[in-house]
């Protein structure tokens, strides 16, 4: 499978903060519902269980009323330690498949993100989208995909580079 695939939304990225920060800011429920949702957006309610089968859930709210109600339901798909994480809004804990309209807005989408040593303590960061169909990636797209996760990206990198501090 070729990971820049005409129905895919890529976001790279160098984040100035090691690996081990990096993986540690994505990978712990507490840590991950302080960065990931695009500022003004916060995450209120976010459940992770890191292995193939678990849960990936989260609860945005926003202004002007924006809920995602109950939270995305998804699924964690694979675990590299320190290198790749991914998951899917089309199944459910477990790999059962979702009700239409639950995970991502109305379509389904499956994230995979990378993170490798750049050197200097820094990470090269990929996140791709991958999507069913043109009209997904295009629905996702006008969503703000490149804006909502670069911004999370550069959220990513502020949290992960505070990790560093505190440690």
């Amino acid at each position: 499978m070729t990971m820049t695939d005409k129905l895919d939304l890529v976001l790279e990225r160098t984040i100035d903060a090691p690996v081990d920060l990096v993986w540690k800011a994505y990978t712990d429920a507490g840590h991950l519902k302080r960065w990931f949702a695009p500022r003004p957006f916060e995450v209120t309610e976010m459940e992770l269980d890191l292995r193939p089968g678990g849960i990936f859930r989260l609860r945005m709210q926003g202004p002007d009323g924006f809920d995602t109600g109950h939270g995305v339901p998804g699924c964690v798909l694979e675990v590299v330690e320190r290198k790749k994480l991914a998951w899917t809004s089309a199944l459910g804990p477990g790999f059962r498949p979702n009700e239409a309209g639950e995970g991502c807005e109305s379509f389904p989408m499956t994230a995979v993100v990378t993170f490798e040593d750049a050197g200097n303590g820094k990470t090269a960061y990929k996140a791709v989208a991958l999507h069913k169909s043109e009209a997904d990636r295009e629905a996702h797209e006008k969503m703000g995909f490149h804006e909502g996760w670069a911004t999370v990206a550069g959220q990513l990198e502020e949290y992960a580079q505070s990790l560093k501090v505190s440690a």
